[in-house]
This record gives structure tokens, C-alpha cells and sequence, in this order.
């Protein structure tokens, strides 16, 4: 049980991007770029109908965000639209760490967004949450993710062999980690 006290889920500026609670007019966008074949790739969903957008936000109680042992999605829209183009999903492990995982739409792939929208949200967790420590879990062979969070400066923890069954066959995949210290000694001007 968490013994900080329970905030309501916070709305994040980047320089391109707002981060925020899934409101239900982007149900039918996010349940499309994630019905993708290529984005469905490394995810542990194959098909993605409206139906399961729909249940994950009645489901996801944002009055309680940063509840230990809760997921949180929050939706990446681009700041001069307020239209969604990907996913950050927050898992509050413990009191001191989180684990976090992203989306993007193929539209908006290759342009920087999972990086842009993951510092921004590690800048909140560190900055404003005092989290300890976040880590991230990626399929070895996704090499966009893995460059998204080498780029960002997440440090290569754990490499885990067939660690998991997934879409029927075993799976290796790489663990990552940042810590709050990490995270501010990157960030400081040379």
C-alpha cells in the first residue's frame, strides 16, 4: 500500500506534444493505430478492436493516478490539435519505482515522438512524483524502442532469454532502468 498521497492524473507539455488522460473521443484513434499489424508487432495484443479501447478506459480511474500496483495510459496529442498520435502507459510498481511503455502511431513514427513524450514524462516522474528509479521492457528484436530509450539514456539492466512465451513462440527481451540521478545529471547543460 502507498503511502504518498493519491493525485489526479496530471496533463504534461512538451515542446510538440500534450500528455494527458484518455478522454473517449480518442477511443476510435487509439483502438486504430494499435489494430495495426506493425504496431501490434511487439505488443501483446494481435488485433486491437474498439471494444478493448473502450474497457481499458472505463476501467483505468484516473481520481486515483499514481496508485501503487495500477497502470495508467496516457495519450500523447499533438499540442495544436489535441489529436491523439500515441500511448505512454505508467505502471507504479511500488512507492519508488515505475515502469513505463509507449505507442506510436505509424503516421508518427520515426519523428522523435516516443522520446520527446518519454522525457517529459520521466521529468514529472522525477521532478515532481520523486520517484527513484524507472524501468522499461522491450522484445530484443524491437530496435526502434530499444534506440528510443538508449537515446534517452536508459542504462541496458538485464537481457532475459526466452523469457517469455509470446505470440507462441519464446521471447528474449532487454530490460532498462533510469534513475532520478541519472536523469538529472543528463539533462544539465555541458
Amino acid at each position: 500500500m502507498s503511502t504518498r498521497a493519491q493525485l489526479s492524473s496530471p496533463v504534461l507539455y512538451s515542446n510538440r506534444f500534450i500528455i494527458r488522460a484518455f478522454k473517449e473521443d480518442d477511443l476510435m484513434a487509439f483502438a486504430t493505430y494499435r489494430n495495426d499489424p506493425n504496431v501490434a508487432k511487439y505488443q501483446s495484443w494481435t488485433d486491437y478492436p474498439l471494444v478493448d479501447a473502450q474497457q481499458l478506459f472505463q476501467q483505468t480511474d484516473y481520481r486515483q493516478f499514481a496508485l501503487v500496483g495500477k497502470w495508467y495510459q496516457m495519450a500523447i496529442c499533438d499540442k495544436n490539435t489535441d489529436a491523439i498520435i500515441g500511448d505512454i502507459a505508467l505502471h507504479f510498481v511500488d512507492d519508488n519505482q515505475v515502469e513505463v511503455g509507449y505507442t506510436v502511431a505509424p503516421l508518427q513514427q520515426g519523428k522523435a515522438v516516443a522520446s520527446e513524450a518519454l522525457i517529459c514524462v520521466l521529468h514529472y516522474l522525477f521532478d515532481v512524483l520523486e520517484r527513484h528509479r524507472v524501468i522499461a521492457i522491450t522484445d530484443c528484436l524491437n530496435i526502434a524502442s530499444i534506440g528510443v530509450l538508449e537515446k534517452i539514456g536508459f542504462r541496458r539492466e538485464g537481457h532475459f532469454i526466452q523469457h517469455t512465451m509470446f505470440k507462441g513462440q519464446w521471447c528474449d527481451e532487454y530490460q532498462y532502468a533510469m534513475l532520478a540521478s541519472d536523469f538529472k545529471l543528463s539533462r544539465k547543460p555541458n
